[in-house]
């Protein structure tokens, strides 16, 4: 899975009480466990809001230094 041509197109963490779910450009939507990016899970709800998305590739939040890849949600 080195070449990757999937991005991601937005984050949600109010669909879902726990979760978050990944909006992708193919169309899919992935639901993971907050308990899997125990990271994202310790973030105030209003800093998860604050998320970014870099090259369509990763996402990172607003005064967080740790970058998440399209490849950390598919490897879960």
């Amino acid at each position: 899975m080195e070449n990757v041509n999937v991005g991601i197109k937005k984050l949600d963490f109010t669909a879902h009480r726990g979760k978050m779910a990944v909006y992708l450009t193919d169309g899919r939507e992935i639901i993971f466990p907050l308990s899997f990016f125990p990271e994202i899970k310790r973030l105030p709800l209003k800093k998860r809001e604050g998320w970014m998305i870099l090259d369509d590739q990763f996402f990172t939040f607003e005064g967080v230094s740790k970058v998440y890849s399209v490849m950390d949600l598919l490897k879960v």
